[in-house]
């Protein structure tokens, strides 16, 4: 099998039809590390951990705090391990590093494909919630979101609604605070 088709790719380059097998390589490579999990919830457990490291490096870096967010969002969702529960957010983290441009919509997708809609806008406020971790939300961070949201296929209203969650770490609104 080639690497196209393996990532859900004709060899043209364009998407394959889905049938719904087309998991990523990175999406695999973070559920083999839960064996002991049923396959369709480990899947859905490395979708989950890569989105909320693709915001989280929405900057170009990991903070603690981040770091951290995503394990006790990981924890809640898959009810690890500590040992792989660090594991799953730190290949989910380098994975984004080293594949992030030519992975995240694809996982994006994947991820919707599983999910329900309900389950989609939890992602999307565990995002949020990530990219709140250090009492900060950038400009940068909250387009992210915003393309995650897209590629969600949520709608505005559900992007704004999470976004007015955690409206006093927006950046954009601090400073508008500080302005005499």
């Amino acid at each position: 099998m080639s690497v196209l088709k393996f990532l859900g790719l004709s060899e043209s380059g364009s998407a394959s039809p889905d049938d719904g097998s087309a998991d990523t390589e990175t999406m695999r490579r973070i559920a083999a590390q839960l064996e002991r999990m049923d396959e369709d919830q480990a899947l859905y457990l490395a979708a989950f951990a890569y989105i909320l490291s693709r915001v989280a490096h929405a900057d170009s870096e990991f903070s603690d705090e981040e770091t951290y967010k995503m394990q006790e969002i990981v924890q809640n969702l898959g009810h690890l391990t500590e040992p792989q529960i660090t594991l799953v957010v730190e290949i989910a983290k380098n994975q984004v590093r080293l594949f992030g441009a030519t992975e995240n919509f694809l996982v994006v997708r994947r991820f919707k494909e599983m999910a329900t809609a309900e389950q989609r806008v939890e992602l999307l406020d565990c995002v949020f919630a990530v990219s709140a971790a250090d009492n900060s939300i950038s400009a940068v961070e909250v387009g992210q979101v915003g393309q995650i949201a897209k590629e969600l296929g949520l709608t505005h209203d559900e992007f704004v609604a999470a976004r007015v969650a955690y409206k006093e770490h927006l950046e954009s609104l601090k400073r508008l605070r500080q302005t005499p």
